[in-house]
């Protein structure tokens, strides 16, 4: 991925374009960390997560990153899809598939609580580090009168998914909170220092009735003061 910017009047102008539009919910996560949603039978959703790090610093230098993300909807309160992990500019790609399954527990309706658990399996193609590794979780999330929804939850990565030579068990947490009917401002976080372990916010906006716009910092967990530190921008488009 590669750098980029944005102007000031092109930041007013998403913003006021997100004031005039609903936003619903149907990504698989909020930025990083599950959410709770399901996609409904039949439904395709298709994202493309951009990241960089313009500069070098002592943590981390200067990248790119692009992940396409496929997801549909099952029935039956389930939805699979597949990532493609590991296009890193600059060094050596470690082009990963990341087939993941979701099935919604439950769903209390007006009561606003729902539980969903879930699983990643991690297959290097190119460059492997590992043969083959996986990621389950489970996730909580509560939905209040005011539409804001907050989540927590556990996660456990196998063996040199996140960190080399170690399993790691996971905290993941989430916020959103609509500021309108049509923008909402939102936070996930990954416990633990490993590859996965930041935290990320920023905002959601629903560009259109198919297209989703999600923009945000990650923050390190670990030397987040020497530069651990990213840009997250995401596209999201619902076909139907």
């Amino acid at each position: 991925m590669g750098e980029f910017s944005y102007s000031g009047k092109t930041i007013v102008s998403l913003l006021v374009l997100c004031g005039t539009l609903r936003v619903t919910q149907a990504q698989q996560t909020v930025f990083n960390v599950p959410t709770t949603d399901v996609l409904d039978k039949g439904r395709v959703y298709l994202e493309l997560d951009i990241s960089a790090k313009p500069n070098d610093s002592d943590a981390q230098n200067k990248f790119s990153s692009f992940v396409p993300r496929v997801v549909v909807g099952t029935g039956g309160n389930v939805e699979i899809g597949l990532n493609i992990t590991g296009n890193v500019q600059p060094g050596r790609d470690s082009t990963t598939l990341v087939p993941v399954l979701k099935w919604r527990a439950y769903n209390g309706g007006d009561n606003g609580w729902a539980i969903v658990v879930g699983s990643h399996a991690f297959i290097p193609v190119h460059n492997k580090g590992y043969d083959i590794g996986n990621y389950t979780y489970t996730m909580v999330q509560k939905t209040f009168k005011t539409k804001t929804r907050i989540g927590f939850g556990s996660g456990f990565f196998t063996k040199d998914v996140v960190a080399p030579n170690a399993v790691r068990g996971v905290g993941q947490f989430t916020l959103e909170h609509p500021v309108t009917s049509k923008f909402t401002v939102a936070s996930d976080w990954y416990t633990e220092k490993h590859a996965n372990g930041y935290w990320t916010s920023g905002g959601i906006c629903k560009v259109t009735n198919k297209l989703t716009l999600y923009g945000a910092y990650s923050v390190g967990n670990a030397n987040a003061l020497k530069g651990n530190h990213y840009f997250l921008v995401e596209v999201g488009y619902n076909f139907n």
